[in-house]
């Protein structure tokens, strides 16, 4: 697969399911490898960057299979873990690289971490420092990029304040202060995505979280975990991804007719800000959740989205960690309704797979849409316009997806509502996150 086109056409109608959520399962497989017996996990649909990080366990020494939607992993603890004998290959995959750095910052032995030509040009100096501070011999390049030169070893508990909000370095701070002799704090200025702290209640960790006002009166939000922790083995069931099902969603919401309901999506309030974003642009979305797991499992429910016609807004920069991910299919929610949208606080985005705020402003603009880049966003001009609603609001014609899954899955669904539709290059992109995206979305573009 190279070029993918997506068209107008018949509404998304029906029932449909997403992968596992890839965030949740590269931390289920790497603290299940650390942790004393089996782990299970459950309902497990696994695209291209969580399969990087089996591999990476499997080269660490533990067994894992795999029986249908189910992984196993044999783990023998922290002193389970044996020096690999090649480096490490994290694919596309940066969540494999920070948390494995901190998997692997106290194991005794050396590793090299390596991935393909976007992750190794993309900094890890948010990771190498406080790894640093906790004893850990790690390295870069001269503007600390991969590949990763690790050497672990007896590692010491430190309190580290997140310079910017990022769940992946709180997690390999976590992960290495597991490890450490004394307790490891880590403080967030603002509250980042908790699976890592989910999964190491599951699998047996004590996890303390705590809000602190601080002295300018902002809440503040602290986790400790105490060092030298054994992890034990559970049985994890995996929610789908919300972020897959967001490509679905707006493409139901963007399709005259359209009424699709996705069942079995992780529903974690660090996940689902798009939901309240989508909603103060008019989208109409029922969310239901199953509220009866255990209280340390992840939430999970159905989401339901009906064609609805959308107005601009002004994203709050305070949601932006939690809709992260979801911002190259906004850029095309915005471009497709009425008025401005303006997003703000999203700098991340310039160092992802891609440098994903010039790649949609370069790509909204080939569509006809008005585009302002901002250093840390960009302001939207929706097309739509509420005189002739039943118009198309895109240019369609050819798109690149410049190697990123999340803005290939994005254009596609551009293409839905695109005159003539769009045709992406690069498509198999989508592979990393979502196998299987255009088949699925072929399979609900039917009549009710």
């Amino acid at each position: 697969m190279s070029e993918v086109t997506t068209a107008p056409g018949g509404p998304l109608c029906g029932e449909a399911t997403v992968p596992s959520d890839k965030s949740i399962a590269h931390r289920a497989i790497l603290l299940g490898a650390a942790a004393e017996g089996l782990t299970r996990l459950h309902r497990c649909v696994l695209g291209a960057d969580n399969q990087s990080t089996l591999a990476f366990v499997r080269s660490l020494g533990p067994v894992v299979r795999q029986h249908g939607d189910e992984i196993r992993i044999a783990g023998g603890g922290w002193d389970g873990l044996r020096a690999p004998t090649h480096p490490l290959d994290c694919g596309n995959s940066g969540t494999t690289m920070r948390l494995g750095a901190g998997l692997l910052g106290g194991r005794p032995f050396a590793a090299r971490l390596t991935g393909d030509t976007s992750l190794t040009g993309r900094p890890m100096r948010r990771i190498i420092e406080p790894l640093r501070f906790m004893g850990v011999d790690i390295r870069g390049d001269a503007e600390d990029r991969p590949p990763l030169e690790i050497r672990g070893g007896r590692l010491r508990g430190i309190t580290y304040r997140l310079p910017v909000a990022s769940a992946q370095v709180k997690s390999a701070i976590l992960i290495a202060g597991l490890q450490a002799d004394g307790p490891t704090t880590v403080i967030e200025p603002e509250r980042t995505r908790d699976h890592t702290e989910r999964i190491l209640l599951s699998l047996g960790a004590t996890v303390n979280i705590e809000t602190v006002t601080a002295e300018d009166g902002r809440q503040e939000r602290h986790i400790m975990v105490p060092g030298g922790q054994r992890l034990r083995g559970a049985s994890i069931t995996l929610p789908g991804d919300f972020s897959s099902a967001a490509f679905l969603l707006v493409a139901a919401i963007l399709v005259r007719g359209s009424d699709l309901l996705v069942r079995d999506v992780g529903l974690n309030p660090t996940r689902t800000a798009l939901v309240d974003v989508l909603r103060a642009m008019g989208a109409d979305l029922e969310v239901h959740q199953d509220v009866s797991g255990p209280a340390q499992a992840e939430p999970i429910g159905h989401i339901r989205a009906r064609h609805s016609q959308l107005h601009g807004v002004a994203v709050d920069p305070a949601l932006i960690p939690f809709l992260i991910d979801e911002i190259p299919l906004l850029c095309v929610a915005a471009a497709c309704g009425t008025g401005v949208t303006r997003i703000t606080g999203a700098g991340e985005l310039r160092v992802k797979e891609s440098d994903r705020i010039a790649v949609m402003a370069t790509e909204l603009r080939q569509r006809g849409v008005e585009v302002h880049e901002l250093p840390d966003g960009m302001e939207i001009r929706g097309l739509q316009t509420s005189a002739d609603p039943a118009r198309l609001p895109l240019r369609g014609g050819s798109a690149r997806s410049h190697g990123d899954h999340r803005v290939a899955m994005a254009l596609a669904v551009g293409g839905l509502a695109a005159e003539g539709g769009i045709t992406v290059d690069g498509a198999e992109a989508a592979e990393v996150s979502f196998p299987g995206f255009y088949e699925q979305l072929g399979r609900q573009r039917r009549t009710p």
